[in-house]
């Protein structure tokens, strides 16, 4: 049997002498759910890529959309420059796709919305114990990186993004695998409205095989790079730096 990493989680909570999926903050104070997480990551990750592949998450109907998609984490940002942006339904912000590329670029809002869009219906499934249903919108990310053309070295797509939370610059990665995965998508719409900032503005990644925390917010670089280490806190992500989250959350 598979055990996903929402399961996983679940006996974590239980381990923990029936600690309640109630907030990241909680569930990280149990040493015995960060223990399950950290033996299960390698095992999840291998088991995933080997007999997942290229296979999709499951996909839903109109019908099946949630009344209410919660937005957690940061709801807003405070930098003037983002907020300039927005008053103006950021006309003049750019995308910056650059590191271990051939070409470095700087996409304009509707230069990402005239490129080939995907449209998909997914579950969202948060660490705090809540799932949703919405409806995504935007160009996948693979024909971006492929647009800027990757150097040999690249091996990671960092997400640098407009919100600090904890007093630290948001920020997330992925592997090149997940990066070129179908269903990864820059998303600049849900269900069928621009995104609005509580729900990361103008842009948010969207990976649809990993858990909520990978969902970057806010997007305002994506970065190539050939390692992690060094960069920020060294983790791969702000809650894997902050919390101790596992950088693969794969379910």
């Amino acid at each position: 049997m598979i055990v996903s990493r929402r399961k996983l989680i679940g006996f974590g909570a239980a381990g923990a002498g029936g600690l309640l999926l109630g907030g990241c903050d909680r569930l990280n104070e149990s040493e015995t759910f960060k223990g399950v997480l950290k033996g299960a990551t390698g095992l999840n990750q291998r088991t995933q890529r080997l007999l997942m592949g290229d296979s999709l998450a499951r996909e839903f109907t109109e019908a099946d959309m949630s009344p209410v998609f919660k937005a957690n984490g940061s709801t807003s940002v405070a930098d003037p420059a983002y907020r300039s942006h927005l008053a103006q339904g950021f006309g003049a912000w750019t995308l910056r796709v650059d590191g271990l590329v051939k070409q470095p670029l700087m996409l304009p809002l509707t230069a990402l919305k005239a490129l080939p869009q995907r449209t998909q219906i997914t579950r969202h499934d948060c660490v705090e114990g809540w799932s949703a249903i919405g409806k995504w919108q935007g160009p996948q990310l693979g024909r971006v990186l492929q647009a800027a053309g990757l150097l040999p070295a690249a091996r990671y797509a960092v997400f640098h993004c407009a919100d600090v939370l904890e007093g630290a610059l948001y920020y997330e990665s992925i592997d090149l695998i997940d990066a070129f995965h179908p269903q990864t998508i820059l998303a600049w719409r849900m269900n069928d409205q621009p995104l609005d900032e509580a729900h990361g503005a103008p842009l948010r990644l969207r990976v649809e095989r990993q858990l909520g925390y990978k969902q970057a917010k806010y997007v305002m670089r994506i970065e190539l790079t050939e390692t992690l280490a060094g960069l920020y806190g060294g983790g791969g992500g702000h809650w894997e730096d902050a919390r101790g989250y596992q950088w693969y959350a794969g379910i």
